[in-house]
């Protein structure tokens, strides 16, 4: 049944209307609603696991019963299984910009149960950008973290304000092959960590960094009980008679394997080195050193979380957009096609012919011809 003409340029009317709104939104989800979903999620929760790889890398701890034992000298442990384990969630204050993340951090030695295995622990708190990763100035102009590696007579941990510099649990939404700052939680400073290179972990693209924390006395950072010890010579193993005072030493070499689009920590190994010297360059008594890598656990949540963001980021950027921008095209090129046809079929207004009055002028307002007779003429 064919269309009237008032009907197709109505329905021409609603072919336009309908393929602009199409383009403006083509426009418009890119540039508004891609800028919210960039931005790192408020309900992280995420635990990662770091164990030492069982390959010949050497694992040494210190037997800190060895240290107070009446006889014998300061003992390391070799080959000792160890575990690293981090919850990281997000805390208030939070809001569209800015997150506030907490990160508690064990380490222990499996090959002994409960309080004798830990090692360290840590709480580590900042408030950064959701987008960037970056810590933020803390409103009230003070440090905006702080961290805890102590606690106090009733067992609660003991946070000591810092100011956080550089990246730490997240990299930028848009990740570049260029250096950034990493703040060490450890030295409580930043360094640069530089782009290395490209690798595939588990058939996703990953960008490679790897940051170097130079010696550190760790006395000067935090004041623990166990970063500076006095103990006789012999217990530390040490030529020489009475007490020597000895700080505890820090270095570790960092590596991350980050998922460029969202900015996701995929993977993570250090090569940390703790130790007791009387000089930083020559290390005396071992506390740990170890090489901590990511299990494979880890590795595969990681790169679900990524793919997950990584498929919004996809579908609002780029699939939507170029549905909508496509059907909105047909969409308006229709409408104008139906409109001009809507006029009479060809492109052309119709055209009605006035017929005359009956006697009287011919349209336009000019009289008919009046017929001449030859009077001569003779039937």
């Amino acid at each position: 049944m064919a269309l009237s003409a008032g009907t197709r340029r109505t329905v021409a009317c609603v072919l336009v209307g309908l393929g602009a709104m199409l383009l403006v939104a083509a426009i418009m989800i890119p540039t508004y609603t891609v800028s919210r979903l960039a931005k790192t999620p408020l309900d992280l929760e995420i635990t990662t696991v770091a164990s030492n790889p069982q390959t010949g890398a050497p694992s040494e701890v210190l037997d800190s019963k060895s240290l107070t034992s009446a006889t014998g000298s300061a003992k390391v442990d070799q080959n000792v299984p160890l575990v690293s384990q981090r919850f990281l969630t997000v805390e208030n204050p939070s809001d569209a910009s800015e997150m506030t993340i907490q990160a508690g951090q064990t380490l222990r030695r499996t090959d002994k149960q409960g309080d004798t295995g830990l090692l360290t622990a840590t709480i580590d708190r900042v408030t950064v950008d959701r987008k960037t990763g970056h810590p933020v100035d803390a409103v009230d102009g003070g440090p905006n973290g702080s961290i805890a590696v102590t606690v106090d007579k009733k067992g609660e941990a003991v946070m000591d304000p810092v100011q956080h510099t550089g990246l730490q649990y997240r990299f930028p939404i848009g990740t570049e092959k260029k250096t950034y700052p990493y703040f060490d939680l450890n030295t409580r400073k930043s360094y640069d960590i530089n782009y290395v290179d490209e690798a595939e972990i588990n058939s996703l693209k990953t960008y490679h960094f790897q940051m170097t924390a130079p010696v550190t006395d760790l006395s000067t950072v935090a004041n623990s009980p166990t970063n500076k010890l006095t103990l006789p010579a012999a217990k530390w193993g040490v030529e020489g008679d009475g007490d020597i005072t000895m700080p505890r030493f820090y270095t570790n070499v960092r590596d991350l394997w980050i998922e460029p689009d969202t900015g996701t920590v995929i993977k993570g190994q250090e090569q940390i080195h703790l130790y007791y010297a009387r000089s930083g360059d020559k290390p005396e008594v071992t506390a740990l050193k170890a090489t901590l890598v990511f299990d494979e656990p880890t590795i595969e949540s990681q790169i679900s979380v990524a793919k997950e963001n990584i498929d919004k980021l996809s579908l609002y950027g780029r699939t939507l957009p170029i549905i909508f921008g496509v059907l909105g095209l047909l969409f308006l090129i229709a409408g104008i096609v139906l409109g001009l046809l809507g006029k009479n079929g060809n492109g052309q207004p119709p055209f009605r012919r006035t017929p005359a009055p009956a006697g009287g002028p011919t349209p336009g307002g000019f009289d008919a011809p009046t017929q001449q007779i030859d009077m001569n003429k003779r039937p």
